[in-house]
């Protein structure tokens, strides 16, 4: 077992260590059964919302292969986001290219390539997200921050773009090269992708801050610094176990400046995060059986971009 993965362990037996140990059971019980089902219900609305934008990215990206089918691009993003919720060390995101390449036939490579440009996407705009709107921030950082986010977004798929000769190295070289092209070619397809990008994030971000200012009876403003620290843990190279541990630090940590300590921190968090995991279960759930006995795509070759 690698080192991240030692430490992704250890981080969440020390959430599980304090949970147990601090008598947090009822504690957390006592805090979702006061929760009004009316916040958590506009909770979910925010999260289904949060679903179909993801599923309009994936069918903007994918609209020659999707050939109009939304509800398969819907099905695909309600299953990758529930395994990437519950299988440890990120193994959830393997769903992504073997269900485009079951539904839709899409290469390997090019599956790949865009699921790593969809993540990239999401850490720039977490990053300005955080960067427009935490507090305490000097003005100048601010600006440097986000110029520098900008320049990396846009600059990254003009590199990839560019021509070059990796193809005629080492066979490793080879396949960086086939990889960069099908990267290089994810960027060109979506017409669309930084505007559902930046749409899910507000509407996904605004759900989360709207259930942990209720658990906390506190202000918006309150459960949005928690939600930013949460999915700014959540884009860390080592996590938690399905995310536990990382996920709950990073919210915690992020209201304390708001005057919320720590050990209250990490219960709303976690509470925040077992709703997050039910609601992606539950869709994910739904889709699957949804698609029972749809007939797969033809299979493609992996290298073909």
């Amino acid at each position: 077992m690698s080192v991240k993965r030692i430490f992704a362990v250890l981080v969440t037996l020390a959430l599980l260590a304090w949970f147990v140990s601090a008598g947090q059971w009822s504690a957390l019980g006592a805090l979702i059964r006061e929760t009004p089902i009316g916040s958590l219900a506009i909770a979910a609305a925010g999260f289904g919302l949060s679903y179909l934008l993801r599923a309009l990215r994936v069918w903007d990206e994918f609209r020659h292969d999707a050939s109009g089918r939304f509800g398969a691009c819907l099905r695909i993003v309600l299953i990758h986001n529930a395994m990437v919720n519950v299988v440890p060390f990120r193994g959830g995101e393997a769903a992504f290219p073997i269900l485009l390449a079951r539904n839709f036939g899409t290469p390997l490579g090019r599956a790949v390539a865009s699921l790593v440009w969809f993540r990239l996407q999401d850490a720039f705009v977490v990053m300005a997200l955080a960067l427009g709107i935490w507090p305490g921030l000097p003005a100048w950082l601010r600006a440097a921050g986000m110029l520098a986010v900008v320049i990396t977004a846009f600059g990254l798929p003009r590199w990839a773009r560019r021509a070059h000769a990796w193809h005629e190295g080492s066979p490793w070289q080879a396949r960086l090269g086939r990889l960069r092209n099908a990267f290089a070619n994810s960027t060109r397809h979506a017409r669309f992708g930084w505007l559902w990008t930046i749409a899910n994030w507000s509407v996904k971000l605004a759900a989360q801050a709207w259930l942990l200012s209720v658990l906390l009876s506190a202000s918006i403003v309150v459960g949005a610094a928690g939600a930013l620290g949460a999915e700014l843990a959540a884009i860390l190279p080592v996590q938690g176990v399905a995310g536990f541990g990382t996920y709950e630090a990073g919210a915690a940590a992020a209201l304390l400046p708001n005057g919320i300590d720590f050990e209250t921190g990490l219960q709303v968090a976690l509470a925040l995060h077992l709703f997050v995991i039910a609601c992606s279960c539950g869709a994910g759930a739904l889709a699957w059986l949804a698609g029972l006995g749809m007939p797969s795509a033809p299979k493609q070759g992996i290298d073909r971009q």
